[in-house]
């Protein structure tokens, strides 16, 4: 056999000739009927099986060999038993005997293959579950954005090497919606489906913050299984980061799905479309405490009259303070309607609208009532 034609020292040269004799020494034991139902007997031929996986081989080699082990040994049985004067009979049970026991000697070595595959992607899954983790957690930074330190980026390192996983230049997290719950309605039968994700995106995809890790975003993001996945699960993709920064990533795009801008714009969306949005999400009381002061000349209208006038103020700083049609043409409207609009909004914001500062602060306001305003009349897809 060409896989095994080296020269029988070592370990693999100790392993083949324990195997053989091992073989040998327990066929004489079968003819002989003494052999004993020992469930260690067959673990030297369960290590062949592992050491096959161990070699990078599938178990062709093995069987082949196996095979023509058994050939050889019954062309060398059969011309002792001639010798011998055994009659026909006995030589057909001997045969019988012979192949029957390299059979049970390849399904003990197809057993442990088996076992040593399935031994390998559990400690795969288990490096790969830790990776996922290490990236998730971040670096520990003191301010608790994930922190971007070179010993993080060393952690990383050698988590991705044990979990056989090449560490990107960039890559992005992505927050997903909880998959509903077992026999829960959904909109397809028999319920939804698992996705056949590409190798190198790490998933965690049960539990209450389901989230993805997708490097090359560029490249991945446009797998037909990981677009369905996205559609399927109120997607939103963290901004694309050098790996020490998946915390981040992550963190920004839970921040967007908690501020429910995915129930208000077309799924998946996409953080770098939003990040002022971010921006304001970043520290919620300072942002409420602007907009009830700056939008304290609203609170005499009706909550109709607030909406309009509040949408035409957003529009007209939006617009970089836009004529009458500009403001129209951003908000659907007539221009006779958004002038006499304008014209309410300058008598009750009054020289607020003409400081640079106030200005600002009325837009943060304003957005922070209305999160995903700047793009919420445009679908948003992936890089």
């Amino acid at each position: 056999m060409p896989e095994f034609s080296r020269p029988l020292s070592g370990k693999f040269g100790a392993g083949i000739q324990h195997g053989v004799e091992t073989a040998l020494a327990e066929f004489t034991d079968l003819i002989e009927g003494a052999r004993h139902d020992n469930p260690e007997r067959m673990r030297v031929y369960r290590a062949l099986g592992r050491g096959e996986l161990a070699e990078g081989r599938s178990l062709d080699a093995l069987q082949a060999a196996y095979r023509l082990g058994a050939r050889v040994a019954w062309r060398r049985y059969a011309r002792i038993a001639r010798r011998a004067g055994l009659g026909t009979e006995l030589l057909v049970l001997l045969a019988e005997a012979i192949f029957a026991h390299i059979d049970e000697l390849a399904a003990a070595s197809v057993r442990g293959y088996a076992r040593a595959q399935a031994d390998e992607a559990g400690e795969l899954g288990r490096a790969r579950s830790q990776l996922l983790a290490l990236l998730a957690r971040g670096g520990g930074a003191a301010d608790g954005a994930g922190g971007a330190d070179g010993g993080h980026l060393k952690d990383l390192e050698a988590a991705a090497e044990l979990a056989d996983w090449p560490l990107p230049w960039n890559l992005c997290a992505v927050a997903l919606a909880p998959d509903p719950p077992q026999g829960a309605a959904t909109s397809r039968p028999g319920g939804p489906r698992r996705h056949a994700l590409p190798e190198v995106v790490l998933a965690e995809l049960d539990g209450p913050a389901p989230f993805l890790v997708v490097p090359e975003p560029s490249l991945q993001l446009r797998d037909p299984e990981v677009q369905a996945l996205l559609a399927a699960r109120g997607a939103v993709i963290g901004p694309t980061v050098p790996p020490e920064q998946a915390a981040d990533s992550l963190r920004w795009a839970r921040a967007l799905r908690s501020a429910a801008v995915a129930d208000t714009v077309p799924t998946p969306v996409v953080c770098d479309a939003h990040l002022s949005d971010l921006l304001l999400l970043a520290d919620g009381p300072l942002v409420r405490l602007i907009a009830a002061r700056r939008l304290q000349p609203l609170e005499g209208l009706t909550p109709k009259q607030r909406q309009r006038l509040a949408e035409t103020l957003l529009a007209w700083l939006q617009t970089n303070r836009g004529s009458a049609p500009e403001v129209a043409a951003r908000l659907g409207i007539h221009p006779q309607t958004a002038r006499q609009r304008l014209h309410q909004v300058q008598r009750l914001f009054g020289p607020a609208l003409a400081d640079p500062d106030s200005r600002f602060e009325l837009e943060i306001a304003l957005r922070s009532q209305t999160p995903g305003s700047r793009t919420s009349r445009s679908r948003t897809s992936p890089p």
